[in-house]
């Protein structure tokens, strides 16, 4: 064999090799990005932060450095998702199916809790009945979100138009506690912990708990990029086992929660407190529990004419790295 013909055959085997060790570079990562709204509902993201869980439990899988994106509600926080910023997100079930639906790549692997908004009304008005809040306006999280998705379905099993019967508006939930604070709405229906909040400020009372409308109904969910899963399945697996480890210290250490809570976002300890006494949620991972009430929320939302097609499972669960992460335990 020739001289120039070796050297050709010595540089493309260096070429192949340099590309090869490119992708492989650029494969790995170094960073997450998680996003996350500030709720009682998600203190397990809160608590796994907190205790520096997320950093130690990965960094054996080559993650540095964890950036969080804090939301006010699930529809700002797919829009972030959708746009590729986002690895993982605590949110509501409703507008991850609402992003699913228009072609967000991710699947929702566990839950976060189950049920824990609540109605509440300005305590000038009489309250016997859903037929009560019939001419009232109700602040509640936008459109696609899981407060949204069941209040319209909930007014309409109780016999009123959520278009006409009552006004609706789409608010983040401080807006919304200022809005019936300052009496510029009649009610609304948020996540705990804001109606304890209002309640304490004394400008409401709770009247319907979402348990009452949907039992045991899906709320927060742990949503991750398909990308992700596909490409480092090992980190999600940690992941959903980091989640698991922070929600079963919360079921634990509910005061410490609730201290936590007040940490990240100054609310007054004593306040959160009560709020997770009064609240009818409690915080779970696993996702038998909530598969048919978000499968139900898909077809909701479809109704509604939220999203063009209802959603099956399979298109929007992978419970396969919670069963994994369990049956290592």
């Amino acid at each position: 064999m020739r001289k120039s013909s070796i050297l050709i055959l010595a540089l493309l085997l260096i070429a192949s090799i340099f590309v090869s060790g490119c992708a492989d570079n650029e494969d790995e990562i170094t960073e997450l990005n998680i996003g996350y709204q500030p709720s009682t509902h998600q203190i397990a993201y809160m608590t796994a932060y907190e205790k520096g869980w997320w950093q130690e439990d990965l960094a054996p899988y080559g993650i540095t450095k964890i950036n969080e994106y804090q939301f006010p509600t699930g529809a700002p926080e797919m829009q972030a998702m959708m746009a590729g910023n986002l690895d993982v997100a605590y949110v509501g079930a409703a507008p991850a199916i609402t992003a699913l639906s228009q072609g967000l790549d991710a699947k929702i692997v566990a839950p976060v809790q189950i049920n824990g908004s609540s109605i509440v009304l300005r305590p000038e008005h009489e309250y016997e009945s859903p037929e009560d809040l019939k001419g009232l306006s109700i602040a509640t999280f936008p459109p696609g979100t899981i407060q949204n998705t069941l209040i319209r379905d909930w007014l309409k099993d109780n016999g009123l138009n959520p278009e006409t019967d009552v006004k609706i508006l789409g608010m983040a939930p401080g807006d919304a506690v200022t809005a019936i604070s300052a009496k510029q709405v009649d009610a609304v229906f948020l996540p705990h912990p804001s109606p304890s909040v209002i309640e304490a400020e004394g400008n409401g009372r709770t009247i319907v708990q979402s348990g009452e409308m949907s039992p045991n109904h899906a709320c927060c969910v742990l949503l991750i990029s398909g990308k992700l899963i596909r490409d480092h399945p090992d980190v999600v697996e940690q992941i959903v086992k980091t989640h698991i480890k922070a929600t079963e210290y919360n079921l634990e250490n509910q005061g410490e929660a609730a201290q936590i809570y007040s940490n990240k976002t100054t609310e007054n300890v004593e306040v959160i407190k009560k709020s997770l006494e009064e609240w009818d949620g409690t915080w779970i991972t696993d996702p038998e529990l909530i598969k048919d009430s978000t499968v139900e929320y898909a077809n909701i939302q479809y109704e509604l004419n939220y999203t063009q097609k209802p959603l099956t499972e399979e298109e929007i669960f992978d419970t396969s790295f919670y069963e994994k992460a369990v049956s290592e335990e």
